[in-house]
Order: C-alpha cells, then sequence, then structure tokens
C-alpha cells in the first residue's frame, strides 16, 4: 500500500501540478469571452479544459523523461527534483503514461470535433504532437531556441482561440487580441526558467533563447512580454467595447513591476520565487481579464 501511494505521489510530481494553472488561464479568458458575446457550451468548454489540461500533463512526462535521457535532470539542476531523476517513475512506465495520457487526449477531444469539426482535430492533432516534440524527437523545440514559441503560441492563440472557436464557430479580433497576453504572460513563466537555468542548460547542450542570447536578452523579453500584456487591454478598450471593466488586468501591475525588478535582480535559485509570482501573475490577470470579458 505504501509503495503505490509514493507511486501516486510521483506521477503527481511528474504531472508538476503546480504548472496546470497555465492550461486553465487560455480557456477560461476564450470561454469567457464567447459567453460575453451570447454563446455559451458548458459542455464543450469543459472538454476543451480537460483536453487542455492532458496535453500540459502529457508534455510534462515527455520533459520528464527526455531531459533524464539527454542528462539535463542532473545534480547540477536548480529546480524541483523530477520523477525519473528520482528513481521513482521507471523510463518504460513514463513511455507508457505518455502514450496513455495522449490517447486519453485524443479520444476525448473528438467530442470537440463532433461540435466544431476537422479544423479542431487537426490543431488536437498539431497540439499532441507539439507536446511530444517539445523534447522529443529529432529536432527538440525546447532544445533549439523554440520552447517560447511553442509556449505562447500553444498556450495563448491555440488555446484561447480554440476555447472560444468549439463555442462560437467563429473567431475574431478581439479574442484574438485577447490571447496575446494570456500567451505572453504564461511565456514569461518559461521565461524566468530558463534564465535561471542557463548555466545547467548551456552545459548540458540544451540551447534555449536565454543560453543563445544571454542574460540581457532574456531580461528584455521577459519585460516586453510585459508591457505588450499591459497594452492589450487597452487597444481593446479604445478600438473596440469601451467598456472599462476590460481594463481590470491593469490592477495587477504592480506585481508585474516587481516581477521585472526580481528578474533584473535575481540568479540562481532566488528566481524560483519570481518563477512562482510569475505564475500568480498569469493566473491572477487571466481571472481578472475574464471577468472583464464577462460583466
Amino acid at each position: 500500500m505504501k509503495n503505490r501511494v509514493e507511486k501516486l505521489r510521483a506521477w503527481i510530481l511528474a504531472s508538476r501540478p503546480k504548472t496546470l494553472l497555465a492550461s486553465v488561464v487560455p480557456v477560461l479568458v476564450g470561454t469567457s469571452a464567447a459567453y460575453g458575446e451570447g454563446y455559451f457550451n458548458l459542455l464543450a468548454a469543459l472538454v476543451a479544459l480537460i483536453c487542455s489540461l492532458l496535453i500540459q500533463v502529457g508534455t510534462n512526462f515527455v520533459n520528464d523523461l527526455y531531459d533524464f535521457l539527454k542528462g539535463t535532470d542532473n545534480e547540477t539542476r536548480l529546480g524541483p527534483i523530477r520523477a525519473l531523476a528520482s528513481g521513482a517513475i521507471s523510463v518504460n512506465e513514463m513511455r507508457l503514461g505518455i502514450f496513455i495520457t495522449f490517447a486519453l487526449t485524443f479520444i476525448i477531444g473528438l467530442y470537440l470535433v463532433s461540435v466544431a469539426g476537422t479544423a479542431i482535430l487537426v490543431v488536437g492533432v498539431v497540439s499532441i504532437l507539439a507536446g511530444i516534440t517539445y523534447t522529443a524527437g529529432p529536432f527538440p523545440l525546447a532544445y533549439n531556441g523554440l520552447g517560447d514559441v511553442f509556449v505562447f503560441i500553444f498556450f495563448g492563440f491555440v488555446g484561447t482561440l480554440g476555447s472560444y472557436y468549439v463555442q462560437t464557430l467563429q473567431l475574431n479580433s478581439v479574442v484574438f487580441l485577447a490571447s496575446i497576453p494570456v500567451g505572453a504572460l504564461i511565456t514569461n513563466i518559461l521565461i524566468v526558467n530558463n534564465y535561471r537555468d542557463i548555466a545547467g542548460d548551456k552545459a548540458s547542450g540544451k540551447v534555449t533563447l536565454a543560453v543563445k542570447f544571454g542574460e540581457s536578452f532574456t531580461q528584455f523579453q521577459f519585460t516586453f512580454f510585459v508591457i505588450i500584456s499591459y497594452l492589450v487591454p487597452i487597444i481593446i478598450y479604445v478600438f473596440f467595447t469601451q467598456r472599462l471593466v476590460i481594463l481590470l488586468p491593469l490592477l495587477t501591475f504592480p506585481i508585474a513591476l516587481k516581477s521585472i525588478i526580481m528578474i533584473f535582480s535575481l540568479r540562481g535559485t532566488a528566481l524560483n520565487n519570481t518563477l512562482e509570482l510569475s505564475a500568480k501573475l498569469s493566473s491572477i490577470y487571466g481571472v481578472l481579464f475574464s471577468v472583464g470579458f464577462l460583466l
């Protein structure tokens, strides 16, 4: 019984539960935008959320496996301990877990295909393949400076627009704009992670944008994503809605400013605090943005 409990804890660790809010925010914003325009499909929204969560869990499993196999997860790692590196889960067990997670995602996602058509099937398959190739395959995205692009596209555009589309069967400029800060602030979580791990990633051959272009570039990249995140609600207000509630995300700017100060002043494991703050900022911003669409 004890072994089963320990194994369950290991799988929960491998799913990285603290990161999963990143899957919730795009669906929340996309669904709120749809609701604000008079569209709402509860079942489609729930299925979109489940698929979003499963794809991220599957991607996290793939990351755990291939970071371990490539030697990125070692004694020099500054982040939390990983399941394979700790020996709690074997390589074969993780491979099976990856297969089951993505197979379940595909099966559940077929409901969205029945609702919104073959375009969603293509989006779903591409999302699964991207989740696998993030750290696996002959050209792993995360090891070739494309991790940030992956996160911005799939947690921003795909997650937000996809959640909106399966409920409305249409797209518009407002929801496109809304997806930008969603993707930007979630990408900033990865940017902090890569900034913290520059030395370790460089030593193991993992070429992130932070490794490729250095600390100053990464600080600028983080700051740029913060700036565009706070410009978007203003643009939506001025050119589309003229409703003050859409500006609610601006209330989080003091948190964003603190995170910018931290990334310019902290190094090493101290950046774990910046990582946590960036995750909180993404979540709170997303909730307030959603409220702005709902009211």
